[in-house]
């Protein structure tokens, strides 16, 4: 989404291009895209809106800080902000940064408005125009993507404007985010979204965390968050892995007789299935593909079913109540990860609603 600009003209002939949306000359502050956009809005949204413009905004400034009416300098924000602001003079009356700045004249036309009180951001004119329509009560743009909505983070954090991020947290587990389950999950990580972080969690356990093309998403998890993915996809696979060698499985550790005529019988066909299944949990830890299509389609499982007494030729294994109880153990194992009061989910945005 490219930001709508308007082409107004100033006063020294100077021909600049205004968002569509943020072209009020009751505007009072201006805000500088990297991309040449400019937005005007009036300091009192973003005093309301961000813990940063707020504190920037009041706090005291000398007559020398301003540039002379017309110029086309202006204060740079890039990066995390840093108050740029000069120190106090005391030499004339206190004033405040408000003081300062030229306030709309409604028989001017906003072309006709100087740059005195022009702040550049870093972000560009989409980041920009998505944060301040937000806070301004206009509609949001179309949030339907990560790269629409990570710089507006970004940026949202960078300001300490709570409200922006509470928005996209609102929408964040629906279809164009949960379709990449593992950078949902990074992100809500990021942003201390632990309810969030749990459900995108779940989401993972279609994935094989070894295979390299997630190898960008897991670097963007912090120690804890990444160790957590990974502890909860090791204990799917291994938890599953005991539950099959206990009842009602059949032991196949030793010696073991048939359950109708009592003869000796081999269970070796139920050792490969088993462990058949544990290397299909460990590459989908879901565990879907193992009952749907796996305990009914695999070789060593239609080996497994197949297998009879060598003695009465009965069947050895019990296919439906096989289905089932491995069904029900894997309907049983931990689904989501689990966050300790120690884990670093503490971000600036992590207060659950």
């Amino acid at each position: 989404m490219q930001a709508d600009a308007e082409c107004l003209r100033c006063e020294d002939e100077t021909l600049i291009k205004y968002n569509r949306h943020f072209c009020s000359a009751e505007g009072d502050i201006v805000l500088g895209s990297r991309d040449g956009i400019y937005f005007r809005i009036h300091s009192f949204t973003l005093k309301m809106a961000s813990g940063w413009f707020r504190a920037m905004l009041s706090l005291p400034q000398r007559p020398g800080s301003l540039t002379p009416s017309g110029s086309q300098t202006g204060r740079a924000l890039t990066g995390r902000p840093s108050t740029p602001l000069p120190p106090h003079d005391p030499s004339p009356p206190a004033k405040t940064f408000g003081d300062w700045l030229p306030h709309a004249d409604k028989s001017r036309s906003s072309s006709s408005l100087s740059f005195d009180n022009t702040i550049y951001v870093d972000e560009d004119s989409t980041t920009l125009e998505g944060l301040l329509r937000m806070i301004s009560g206009l509609p949001i743009p179309k949030l339907d993507s990560y790269e629409m909505i990570e710089p507006i983070l970004f940026a949202a954090e960078k300001y300490d404007m709570p409200g922006p991020p509470s928005i996209i947290r609102a929408i964040i587990m629906t279809g164009p985010f949960i379709k990449d389950p593992l950078r949902l999950y990074a992100l809500c990580c990021l942003y201390g979204w632990e309810r969030e972080a749990k459900e995108a969690s779940a989401k993972t356990l279609s994935l094989n965390l070894h295979n390299s093309q997630h190898r960008s998403n897991l670097q963007k998890l912090n120690t804890d968050a990444i160790l957590n993915l990974f502890e909860l996809h090791h204990n799917r696979r291994e938890t599953l892995r005991k539950r099959l060698n206990e009842p009602p499985f059949v032991n196949d550790t030793g010696d073991a007789s048939c359950s109708h005529c009592g003869a000796t019988v081999n269970y070796q066909t139920w050792r490969e299935l088993k462990m058949v299944i544990v290397l299909e949990m460990d590459n989908r830890p879901l565990g879907d593909t193992v009952l749907n299509v796996g305990l009914n389609d695999w070789p060593s499982a239609r080996a497994c079913w197949n297998a009879k007494c060598s003695h009465c030729d009965r069947v050895l294994y019990d296919k439906k109540e096989t289905l089932r109880a491995v069904k029900e153990c894997i309907d049983q194992l931990p689904s989501s990860v689990e966050f300790t009061p120690l884990d670093p989910l503490s971000a600036p945005f992590s207060t659950e609603s």
